[in-house]
């Protein structure tokens, strides 16, 4: 999976590397919310912090993500159902639909080691629900 992201990642780079529209800027939020799977539950984030590449219609961003998990645990003592995290990691946008590869570290335990994992998403970019104002 580490290999994967990694060459999305640099394909991405390369692919958005070349042409002189591009701009590349450091953001506090875009406005995007996501929702999709990762260790055998959900997520739902709105992307925070992050350095974005943009080239037409299109933006590659890599930063920090501010999640709600949602995972039922079968351990004793259980934990929360909904639990807030931040993870890190790629986001494409494309006008305004999200796709996302993101990473969460889950700490560890007495059964079971600290380790990343990955997940995928796909979201919306809150913009497209603002009303179009007539230029006069």
């Amino acid at each position: 999976m580490k290999r994967i992201f990694t060459t999305l990642l640099l394909l991405f780079i390369i692919h958005f590397g070349y042409g002189q529209e591009n701009t590349l800027k450091i953001t506090a939020y875009e406005g995007v919310i996501v929702s999709g799977y990762v260790d055998q539950g959900a997520y739902l984030n709105f992307t925070g912090p992050n350095l974005g590449l943009t080239f037409r219609q299109s933006k590659i961003m890599i930063g920090m993500l501010p999640s709600l998990r949602f995972k039922n645990d079968t351990n004793t003592p259980k934990n929360a159902f909904v639990t807030p995290t931040l993870g890190l990691g790629l986001t494409y946008l494309y006008k305004s639909i999200a796709i996302q590869l993101p990473m969460y570290y889950n700490a560890k335990t007495s059964k079971s080691n600290g380790a990343w994992n990955f997940g995928i998403g796909i979201g919306i970019k809150l913009s497209v629900f603002k009303k179009q104002t007539p230029t006069s």
